[in-house]
């Protein structure tokens, strides 16, 4: 991985293949495309409701809301050389821990899942977080969420036995890494 460059305040992760970058106004129909490809058994508020809300205008203002700062937050995730757009991999305040330990958080359109993108972005994410003086990292995932604990798994997150029950969307469970 390279090191993070700066473009003004905002942070740029670039890896072999992936910058990891702010996202553009354009690019509100990918962020929507995730929400209408999230599995059922995700939680109602993170998927399009019957309204079919979130719209790619509420999107936009989304984007257009989040502040540049030289925090990482959750970047786009775009392949070198096409541009295209595949995901976001970033770091979120972890709610239920301390303020200096926050939360992997990533999400690939199905279309580049099996490629290993996410772990290429999350391994660029870790990369940052260690240089930006994070001791450890949290991620929580859904227990039949295979291929993302498969991800956390070859980024040495380990399980905490932290399982918040959920018998409607699946169990939370809390992984950490000590970086």
């Amino acid at each position: 991985m390279e090191r993070p460059k700066a473009r003004g305040r905002e942070i740029v992760l670039e890896t072999d293949r992936l910058v990891l970058r702010p996202w553009r106004v354009s690019e509100a129909a990918v962020q929507r495309e995730m929400w209408t490809e999230r599995d059922p058994r995700v939680p109602p508020h993170r998927r399009i409701d019957v309204a079919g809300r979130p719209t790619v205008e509420e999107i936009e203002g989304w984007i257009r809301s989040v502040p540049r700062s030289d925090s990482l937050g959750l970047p786009a995730v775009e392949r070198k050389g096409s541009g295209d757009v595949v995901g976001y991999c970033g770091l979120i305040a972890n709610r239920q821990g301390p303020d200096d330990e926050p939360e992997l958080a990533f999400e690939l359109l199905r279309r580049f899942w099996g490629q290993g993108y996410a772990t290429e972005a999350a391994q660029a994410v870790l990369g940052w977080a260690r240089m930006s003086g994070y001791r450890r990292l949290w991620a929580t995932v859904r227990d039949w969420n295979a291929a993302s604990r498969g991800v956390l798994a070859k980024l040495g997150f380990v399980e905490t036995g932290r399982i918040e029950p959920d018998e409607i969307h699946g169990d939370t469970l809390y992984l950490m890494k000590q970086l």
